[in-house]
């Protein structure tokens, strides 16, 4: 890279911005009386954030962190193709946790934004 050039954000950055926005989310839903189920969790091979419970209700949770609006809107980052990821996901959690096969099943998307305020978009898909 040329000097005076801005030197693009390392790796390790943007794994330690994702968890911290992880950890942000969990505590979002712990303070309004989810269970959390499993973080980064990974059925069928397929990574889901955050899994919870609430009452009858299961939800599937994907975390998007964003500090500007340079790159777009973290609800618009969850494309089709990784909702259709995020479902299949589902139905490998329900086939390895046949117990949760009666509860009512979500999708939300949690984006933090800068300054750590987190918005949710409930039944995302």
């Amino acid at each position: 890279m040329r000097r005076g050039s801005s030197r693009p954000r390392s790796r390790a950055s943007t794994t330690a911005r994702g968890r911290a926005a992880e950890r942000r989310a969990r505590l979002f839903y712990l303070l309004r009386g989810y269970r959390v189920l499993a973080v980064r969790a990974r059925p069928g091979g397929i990574e889901v954030d955050l899994v919870l419970r609430r009452g009858r209700r299961l939800v599937f949770c994907e975390v998007k962190a964003k500090s500007g609006e340079r790159f777009g809107d973290p609800f618009e980052m969850v494309d089709r193709a990784k909702r259709h990821r995020l479902r299949r996901a589902a139905e490998a959690w329900l086939a390895a946790n046949p117990r949760d096969a009666a509860l009512e099943v979500s999708f939300e998307v949690a984006a933090v934004r800068g300054r750590g305020r987190l918005e949710r978009l409930r039944d995302a898909f």
